[in-house]
């Protein structure tokens, strides 16, 4: 984090289920690219910690490499990850063995990946899709179970599970990310990292489905890692906001004082970039931003 970033917030006051430290990610190609640079924070239980931040700062690479997710030429360079389990203690992500990396993945902290309504198998059921999760990570669940737990899963979402054997073509995108989203608590994790999970729906629909992850988190107790560059959506929905710029997180805080008291420029920059409700037409959201440095 940088000299300029606010740092006092870097600290959640709940009960830490997810600390990250230090963590650098390179791609290595003809030049190296660093894409997320020393990056630290902590994730409390029950949390909504926001990423924000433009397309290409690094907010997905983060995510990727928090879930051991990337693939060459991309490289994990430096950090720790480290998983407070309710049983097991702590879990040291980085130091998994590949299976056992496999078998944490779902059931202790899953994702919402960016696109996730186009993520569906087109040709498969919904139920046989929400099953397979159980059957690779609960094998003993008997048919009746698995089959129990994916009507329930869906329910949760506002999706009726009379719709399990329906297919991803027949739902509307909105339902299509419900299913995502409930395919990815169906285990009930006590982390979930959701990728953009409102784009490219409308405005409506977008308000439904956080309401629903809102009212999840609150009913199941998860943490949410929500990584999106809309930050007025955050400010909705967040407890803490993180803001990454070129692979750095340069602020932490609570979201509340983001919006009123932001000490990053970028951060005042992006808070000054969506319209008021109200005033004059073209006015914006001023958040200590003189016109000296709006015109530069």
């Amino acid at each position: 984090m940088s000299d300029t970033a606010v740092n006092s917030q870097i600290e959640t006051d709940r009960k830490t289920v997810l600390s990250v430290r230090d963590i650098s990610v390179v791609y290595e190609v003809d030049q190296p690219v660093e894409a997320v640079k020393h990056a630290s924070f902590d994730l409390g239980a029950g949390e909504v910690l926001g990423l924000a931040g433009e397309s290409g700062c690094g907010k997905t690479t983060l995510a990727y490499a928090i879930n051991r997710l990337h693939k060459p030429p991309a490289r994990i360079s430096s950090g720790r990850v480290v998983f407070t389990d309710r049983q097991d203690g702590d879990i040291d992500l980085l130091g998994l063995g590949d299976e056992d990396m496999r078998a944490f993945r779902w059931s202790k902290l899953s994702m919402v990946f960016q696109g996730a309504m186009n993520a569906l198998n087109p040709v498969i059921s919904i139920r046989a899709q929400l099953e397979d999760v159980l059957t690779t990570h609960r094998p003993g669940l008997s048919r009746a179970d698995r089959r129990r737990r994916a009507g329930d899963a869906l329910e949760r979402v506002g999706v009726d599970s009379t719709r399990l054997n329906s297919f991803p073509h027949e739902f509307s995108g909105g339902m299509r990310q419900r299913v995502m989203i409930a395919m990815a608590m169906i285990l009930e994790p006590q982390v979930m990292i959701m990728d953009e999970p409102t784009t490219a729906l409308d405005v409506v629909v977008q308000r439904d489905i956080l309401r629903e992850i809102l009212r999840l988190r609150d009913e199941l107790g998860f943490a949410v890692i929500f990584i999106t560059h809309d930050l007025p959506l955050l400010l909705e929905v967040s407890d803490r906001i993180a803001v990454m710029l070129q692979g750095e997180i340069v602020e932490l805080e609570r979201a509340d004082r983001l919006y009123s008291h932001a000490a990053h420029p970028y951060t005042r920059k992006l808070l000054g970039s969506f319209p008021s409700l109200s005033g004059s037409r073209g006015a914006f959201i001023r958040t200590g931003i003189d016109e000296t440095e709006e015109e530069h």
